[in-house]
């Protein structure tokens, strides 16, 4: 088994964090972004239906 030391602990737990905060992050703006493209074919869906008062 290798040991890579503290430093390299340090480093791969800096590299996770980094993956996962990009992921994270990603996902946020996927979710931000791509939601109204879904929300809004469905209002004027509803409409048409007399879903909504306007």
């Amino acid at each position: 088994m290798e040991s890579h030391g503290t430093l390299g602990t340090i480093w791969a737990s800096f590299g996770m964090t980094a993956y996962y905060m990009a992921l994270t992050w990603i996902n946020i703006l996927l979710g931000l972004f791509l939601s109204p493209l879904f929300v809004i074919p469905l209002t004027w869906l509803k409409q048409k239906q007399g879903g909504f008062e306007s």
